[in-house]
């Protein structure tokens, strides 16, 4: 438990200070991080959250097989007690873009945020969007 905690600190210390592109290729080479991306989203400074978006975005074009495995935590986010956590997740969720993360939306679609409830449906609608364009190509 300690090393998963120094682990999670030094990546949002480093993400802090914009050392993205290191970050990613820790990922690449660690899928086991994949895990610690829902917690990450939870850190109180703002360059840790937008740097942990960005981590997303990119490995979800970089290794869209990896970062399947930041859906279960990052989908217990939508459970959280503040609107902003659940949208951002659910906005997360539709950047992976995978059919696995529609359950966990489809669960949230009634959201007291209205919102959260937007977002899920976009990200709803961007994730059956993928799916439709890669079983036409």
């Amino acid at each position: 438990m300690t090393e998963r905690f120094e682990m999670k600190s030094t990546i949002a210390d480093h993400m802090e200070k914009g050392f993205l592109e290191n970050i990613i290729d820790m990922f690449k080479h660690d899928r086991g991080l994949y895990a610690l991306i829902g917690e990450l989203m939870t850190d109180e400074r703002m360059r840790v959250r937008l740097g942990i978006s960005a981590l997303v975005e990119t490995l979800a074009k970089d290794d869209p097989g990896g970062i399947v495995l930041a859906i279960p935590g990052i989908a217990d986010l939508l459970k959280d007690s503040s609107p902003t956590v659940r949208g951002d997740a659910a906005y997360l969720l539709g950047i992976i873009g995978h059919c696995k993360a529609i359950h966990y939306l489809a669960e949230v679609l009634c959201d007291d945020s209205e919102d959260v409830r937007g977002i899920v449906r976009e990200s709803i609608e961007e994730i059956r969007q993928k799916a439709g364009s890669v079983r036409q190509k």
